[in-house]
């Protein structure tokens, strides 16, 4: 068994976006700038636009946050997006979500102009996505893909099987795996909550990717010898271990499963120190206009 390690992975990528960079600078070229918009105090939301703002500085990017307050009405944010669509500096930007209940999460992300939607989650990049053409790919999807590639992990003509069909994880990833590529090739099935006997269908997987938000869900007696695991799962759950009061847990049941496997994403330090870093490499080639010629 294999560890997948996204944290050293992730911090391979932040140095080569870091020379990148550098270049840049050396030939008289603007350094990509990533902006993002948070609206209200939501502790985790406030974490992660901070972690992106310490990213791009570790890697010479610009970075901005427009923080407002949660009660702003939906026009006003709307005019907000309409701004950094058309400033110029602003090469990607991301409106942080979740929303307040008041404001429509999908008008928003439509309004974002598809050059400028580094997370991916506009139907234009969705769409560009399915057809396999060039696209921002959301971050999470793009930082599974970019692990099993850079772990050689063979994916043509396996079966992939993915547990849960969000938009933000599921369904992309899932396209990812099936197209005419590497990662790709793959024969994926798609499984959610309302699969039937999903333990046959998930033994049959070569590679299982377990996005489904339960906690330790996927048990050793779901896997067969020799699987390539990986784990979305994040789920904060009470621990008398750590001073904060909780640890983050997987889907994957790690101390049951881990024996099987032959490669697997550790909850933390897998897929989640991927998914800032892809964000960064979506800013970049914004930055540099290689998706949208």
């Amino acid at each position: 068994m294999q560890l997948i390690d996204g944290k050293k992975t992730a911090e391979e990528i932040r140095h080569e976006l870091a020379k990148e960079v550098e270049n840049m600078k050396m030939q008289g070229e603007k350094v990509p700038h990533l902006a993002a918009v948070l609206l209200g105090n939501d502790g985790a939301s406030e974490t992660y636009v901070a972690n992106k703002a310490k990213a791009c500085e570790q890697v010479g990017f610009r970075s901005t946050v427009l923080k407002f307050d949660a009660s702003i009405t939906e026009g006003f944010l709307l005019d907000q997006v309409k701004s950094l669509n058309n400033n110029s500096d602003i090469d990607g930007f991301i409106v942080q979500l979740p929303l307040p209940a008041h404001i429509s999460e999908q008008k928003v992300i439509e309004a974002i102009d598809p050059r400028k939607d580094v997370d991916g989650f506009h139907p234009v990049n969705i769409g560009r996505t399915l057809l396999g053409m060039p696209s921002f790919v959301s971050a999470t999807p793009y930082g599974i893909i970019e692990l099993i590639k850079r772990y050689n992990i063979e994916t043509q003509g396996k079966h992939c099987v993915v547990i849960g069909r969000s938009n933000i994880v599921g369904r992309p990833v899932s396209v990812l795996m099936s197209l005419k590529n590497y990662p790709g090739d793959a024969t994926v099935t798609v499984c959610h909550s309302r699969t039937r006997n999903m333990e046959e269908i998930t033994r049959q997987a070569d590679i299982l990717i377990a996005a489904i938000g339960i906690p330790g869900f996927v048990k050793g007696n779901m896997v067969k010898d020799g699987v390539v695991v990986i784990d979305v799962g994040t789920t904060r759950v009470p621990s008398e271990q750590t001073k904060s009061g909780f640890k983050l847990k997987g889907d994957v049941d790690f101390d049951e499963v881990a024996p099987k496997a032959s490669y697997i994403t550790p909850v933390p330090g897998g897929v989640g120190p991927m998914t800032i870093v892809s964000l960064l490499k979506n800013t970049f080639l914004a930055a540099r206009g290689e998706i949208y010629k």
